[in-house]
């Protein structure tokens, strides 16, 4: 008997488990309670599709190089329909610096080191018309999932789920539910309130986020790449350029929670424009002889990251139930992983489920795989975002003095592997597949012969270092504030008044 799979959420976690699902026989039907894209092309997707269950929906997206590798290997057909609809490949050579092309000698690795990118409602709708023509699917938008159906006992047995939709309030049935439905979803208090001992780990990002969108001029061509970063941290704000689709491209700023004036006022497309006017990079791209505004600034705050555990101990906490994407794993988007851990997790249950028959083996099996899969670079993204944390508070600390390891760190880090990475084309290459998620986000650095080549940067000093050094990305924190007619000390003060009454 064909088992039937149901999926809550039809945004990229649930279009990835579709796609992974499907082919293995079974039928698989989305739920989503959003109505379906509007008829059209990109902007249309753009300026009409309503899209209340994704927040980010509006936000600068790339699918880094194991997502798009899955799709090129998989989903060739998805692939060619993506780049037809004006998705981007952004490839190697791209990111070569100037010392690199003066050695650089092209190897067939670097086909795989390329970035998909263009808006997200893009991406979602081409995905989404390509899953829709797929055997063994069915997405059924206005379809709102109300509550699972939970079968009590020692462990809880999820048997389908409540749904509300134009035909009333009914229940479906099905021998496997995907829970897709992201940050929002309560499925899993619903589970936890059966008695299924479901553990987590949660903890603040420390940033907010906000994106603008923009449009090149007729007949203007995008602002050539120079020695001005396009992407940087300032430590006060973070920002990037993101080169999207049909001559459109975003612009992120985040910005440290502790900036309250800052990321009070950046949401004022006065103000965003007049932060991207004042970093070198991004200048030219927001130029009205260049580029115009096609969108309000769009934010996004309590950005969490959150690890689940459905198997503590081994032992799985809940029955024919799986989490996918953001209801399992929640990422800081600053890194641009969440599309990725989704779609790898989408894989890794179709694995389980292929492998065995009994569901508490199937739901054990695939949290060992994400532990595996998807656990380092989810631990250093927490590590990174506490470090990332700690210096924004202590920029607004008066006298603040770093400790002698702190200060040896970040050369080493700042002196040594930056200047390496940038130097050595063999390095480039090795630091982008930790990025990309090809291999161990650290494993690169922890090789011998790699390590050895950062220290002999390192050690080679500054001054013999200085062609690989990128020039500073903006302006301190005061002269920008100062420019924006903000205070740069109500900040300063805030934190200070913070640490007496601690």
């Amino acid at each position: 008997m064909t088992q039937r799979v149901l999926v809550i959420g039809a945004g990229m976690a649930g279009l990835w488990t579709a796609l992974a699902l499907a082919p293995t026989g079974r039928q698989v039907t989305l739920l989503e309670r959003d109505p379906p894209p509007p008829e059209g092309g990109a902007d249309a997707a753009f300026d009409n599709w309503a899209r209340r269950g994704v927040g980010h929906l509006r936000h600068s997206h790339a699918f880094l190089a194991r997502l798009r590798l899955l799709i090129r290997n998989q989903h060739p057909e998805l692939l060619e329909e993506l780049l037809t609809a004006g998705c981007r490949d952004l490839g190697f050579e791209g990111g070569l610096t100037d010392i690199h092309k003066r050695s650089y000698a092209p190897e067939p690795v670097d086909r795989d080191l390329a970035v998909l990118t263009s808006r997200r409602t893009t991406l979602e709708l081409i995905m989404r018309r390509y899953v829709a023509r797929q055997p063994n699917l069915v997405i059924r938008s206005g379809a709102f999932v109300k509550a699972l159906t939970i079968a009590p006992g020692p462990i809880p047995r999820v048997t389908g789920v409540v749904v509300e939709d134009a035909e009333g309030t009914h229940e479906l049935s099905a021998d496997i539910v995907v829970d897709a439905a992201g940050r929002t979803s309560d499925a899993i208090e619903q589970l936890r309130e059966a008695g299924a001992a479901i553990s987590e780990e949660s903890e603040d990002c420390g940033i907010l986020y906000f994106t603008r969108h923009y449009r090149l001029n007729p007949g203007v061509a995008e602002p050539p790449r120079g020695k001005a970063p396009l992407t940087g941290d300032l430590e006060y704000l973070k920002f990037g350029v993101f080169p999207a689709d049909n001559g459109c491209f975003s612009v992120t700023l985040c910005v440290p929670q502790v900036e309250e004036e800052l990321r009070k006022k950046i949401v004022d497309p006065v103000t965003f424009d007049g932060v991207c006017a004042r970093l070198p990079g991004l200048e030219p791209w927001v130029d009205p002889a260049t580029a115009t505004p096609i969108s309000r600034v769009f934010g996004m705050g309590d950005l969490q990251s959150r690890w689940r555990d459905f198997a503590p101990g081994g032992k799985a906490a809940v029955l024919g139930f799986f989490p996918v994407g953001d209801s399992h794993v929640r990422s800081n988007p600053l890194y641009g992983r969440g599309c990725s851990f989704a779609a790898v997790s989408a894989h890794l249950l179709r694995d389980a489920v292929q492998m065995f028959e009994d569901p508490a083996a199937r739901l054990e099996a695939y949290q060992r795989r994400v532990e595996t899969e998807l656990g380092p670079y989810y631990k250093a993204m927490r590590d990174a975002d506490r470090s990332a944390i700690r210096r924004a508070r202590q920029a607004l600390t008066p006298g603040y003095q770093p400790s002698l390891k702190s200060r040896v760190t970040k050369a080493f880090l700042e002196d040594g592997v930056a200047i390496a990475v940038r130097s050595d084309v063999d390095l480039f290459r090795a630091a982008l597949r930790g990025f990309h998620m090809l291999e161990d986000p650290q494993a690169w650095l922890k090789r011998p012969r790699n390590l050895v080549k950062v220290l002999g940067y390192w050690a080679r000093g500054k001054a013999r270092n200085a062609a690989a050094y990128r020039p500073r990305g903006g302006p301190e924190r005061q002269e920008m504030l100062s420019g924006l007619g903000l205070s740069p000390d109500l900040d300063i003060q805030r934190v200070a008044q913070g640490a007496q009454s601690a």
